[in-house]
């Protein structure tokens, strides 16, 4: 059952649709101020009723995706619903659970408070750093004899430095420079400043999309996570023009600064290589959903698939 009827609660059809198997949509209960988007003959009652509309229709959650958030929700209701075992969840755990990610439109002060997640523990910092030293120091012996080759690709028909130094922003806002194989040439910039990286840059070497799609690029940065400016697993550093930027137009997107950058993370595995402001929202759910979820399953899962990301090369430019 979904309470409400506004953009909010067709956005919930929509993520019931795309994961059929997971849940099956009984209906809407309309409430007093919601907006009404979607059929009324997928109104099954009012809000009033809740309780013997979920007997009737025999619900095992109910979803709350108020588009119009003003007005009581007979919380007393919730609570009989509650006590007789369905499961009560607002819209942002809900569209969590489905997609991986968290709606930043749909999210507020109280509920990062009153979340189970978002809570970065002692013993979590130290299992990520345990982890940082042991994976970084263990790709480093092994692709250390390689970089003289590695070397000679970089400045093949490219003339300029080996490495590329750069400004970024990492954990509390603290800005770092961050190391990378160079791939493009050493007046990429020259015309206008800092710029996102496009689908075939006419500005990267010969050998600089090869290193971009197979991560090689990135190796040096593992230097960064020794010296602990960085972690393996985390949101992707951003440069400090961008970030400006980014946070001009959408809320909570310090918050992700709330651990250190990774080389890899949930919303590199997970979306497409962020090329304007639009991605670097998109990617922003999925850097709170990792925050909120953080814990050991899910960093190794992330090394898992950020394998098969460079086994299959997608996801970067």
């Amino acid at each position: 059952m979904v309470i409400g009827t506004g953009p909010a609660a067709q956005e919930v059809r929509r993520l019931i649709e795309g994961s059929p198997r997971k849940y099956v949509l009984a209906g809407y209960i309309s409430t007093a101020t919601d907006p009404v988007s979607v059929e009324e003959n997928e109104i099954v009652g009012k809000m009033e009723d809740i309780v013997s509309l979920c007997r009737q229709y025999q619900a095992h959650a109910v979803v709350m995706a108020l588009t119009e958030r003003r007005g009581g929700l007979a919380i007393h209701k919730l609570v009989s619903c509650k006590l007789m075992g369905v499961r009560i969840i607002d819209y942002p755990n809900f569209y969590e659970s489905m997609t991986g990610k968290i709606p930043v439109e749909s999210i507020n002060p109280s509920w990062l408070v009153q979340s189970n997640g978002f809570l970065i523990t002692p013993f979590i910092r130290a299992m990520k750093r345990t982890l940082d030293i042991v994976l970084s120091s263990l790709l480093l012996l092994i692709t250390l004899p390689f970089f003289p080759v590695l070397v000679v690709l970089v400045k093949y028909k490219s003339p300029g430095p080996v490495f590329y130094f750069q400004k970024r922003v990492g954990k509390n806002g603290k800005e770092f420079t961050i190391y990378k194989f160079r791939t493009m040439g050493i007046d990429a910039e020259s015309g206008g400043g800092a710029a996102w990286a496009k689908e075939n840059d006419p500005r990267v070497t010969r050998f600089g999309q090869f290193f971009r799609k197979t991560r090689i690029d990135e190796l040096p940065q593992l230097v960064n996570v020794l010296k602990g400016e960085m972690s393996f697993i985390g949101p992707r550093p951003e440069r400090p023009e961008f970030v400006q930027q980014i946070c001009g137009i959408t809320p909570y997107y310090m918050e992700r600064h709330a651990v250190k950058p990774g080389i890899t993370g949930w919303a590199q595995v997970m979306y497409p290589y962020g090329a304007s402001l639009g991605d670097s929202v998109e990617k922003l759910r999925y850097d709170l959903y990792y925050i909120n979820n953080l814990s050991i399953f899910l960093e190794f899962l992330i090394v898992f698939e950020t394998v098969k990301v460079i086994l299959f090369r997608r996801g970067s430019r």
